[in-house]
């Protein structure tokens, strides 16, 4: 079959217009040790004027908790911190109520899934322990374990540099007034000879400007001269944020790849950070869960579906650590958008 093409154009902070699209091929097929099978979508986002940058999207069993509907019996803690009543039997929530540690224990078994997918096998099969490095951006990255689930999959022990880069408010940046600062680059561990053998970087972290992954790989590519190629592993990953990168990094000699959760994400005003599931099913792996996630955020009282502007991410960074302002952040922006809270999404849920 012919892929999926969805055409997409925007205006940009300085008045310049983007426009392109992203190519979908269809899902394929792969088994994953014991997590039983899961799928992986390659693909490729192409701008006008600009080279293309690949994708591939992931299902399998966590990414789908992750990014759509999971069937739980909430514990007593997180009911206390989403401010519910413990249900009295099983009960659907969102992959944004997966707070905390259990976020982090999710995300492990994504990883896992991701890296015994054929696309990541036939990457790296060409290289040894010595040639891989892992650089996760912190907050988010640092709980993403890839440089476990590389060694779960392929036994290595590689490099693991940790990074922090940032946004900073710079009124001298035209239109932006913010500018991306790296305060931490953990790379003085390696001498010269383990630095020239590094030829993979593998980079983690969510993307929703894409100004902190620009920066980033822009960065990696000065400190390590023989970097052959760059895997990005961005669980959520919005389309405004990807066209940025392909903009601005997508070099011809070193090919970029990003690896995302299930789909690409809308980025909605006031900022790219507010960034909602796509209402496209072609959009999605399994559309059936994309439908099933719709129904249960449902409609407020104007009739405006919440999933439309439910962000993926929410808090992002803070789903991870710091659960209670994670919970604080939904309700703040669906009381604003629907006058609704998440406890009265679930209280529904539960009467049907």
């Amino acid at each position: 079959m012919p892929p999926y093409i969805h055409d997409f154009a925007f205006t940009e902070e300085d008045n310049s217009q983007v426009r392109g699209r992203l190519e979908l091929e269809q899902p394929l097929p792969y088994q994953i040790n014991n997590q039983g099978s899961g799928f992986y979508r390659p693909g490729r986002l192409i701008l006008e004027g600009y080279s293309s940058l690949e994708v591939i999207l992931y299902h399998n069993p966590a990414t789908e908790a992750f990014m759509y509907l999971r069937n739980v019996h909430p514990a007593q803690n997180l009911c206390e911190i989403i401010g519910m009543t413990p249900p009295a039997g099983p009960c659907s929530l969102p992959g944004q109520l997966c707070l905390g540690a259990e976020r982090a224990k999710l995300i492990e078994q994504a990883m896992i899934a991701i890296f015994h997918s054929p696309e990541m096998r036939r990457t790296l099969a060409p290289y040894g322990q010595q040639n891989l490095a892992v650089f996760p951006i912190a907050r988010e990255g640092l709980k993403y374990q890839v440089a476990e689930a590389i060694y779960n999959n392929f036994g290595f022990f590689c490099d693991e540099i940790v990074l922090d880069a940032h946004h900073v408010f710079d009124s001298s940046v035209p239109v932006y007034n913010r500018k991306v600062e790296m305060t931490i680059f953990k790379d003085k561990d390696l001498d010269a000879i383990q630095r020239d053998h590094i030829h993979v970087a593998v980079l983690a972290d969510s993307i929703a400007s894409g100004l902190v992954m620009k920066e980033t790989i822009k960065h990696v590519k000065k400190r390590f001269a023989h970097i052959q190629r760059i895997e990005v592993i961005a669980p959520l990953a919005t389309i405004r944020g990807l066209s940025r990168i392909a903009r601005d990094e997508t070099p011809v000699d070193i090919p970029v790849r990003l690896h995302c959760f299930e789909t690409l994400l809308n980025a909605l005003p006031p900022d790219y950070y507010y960034s909602a599931h796509f209402d496209i099913p072609e959009l999605h792996i399994r559309p059936e869960l994309e439908e099933a996630y719709r129904r249960w955020w449902g409609a407020d009282a104007q009739g405006t579906m919440v999933a439309d502007t439910a962000c993926a991410g929410y808090g992002w960074s803070e789903v991870f650590y710091s659960p209670r302002k994670q919970i604080q952040m939904i309700n703040s922006q669906l009381q604003t958008r629907h006058n609704l809270s998440i406890t009265d999404i679930i209280r529904r849920n539960l009467a049907e």
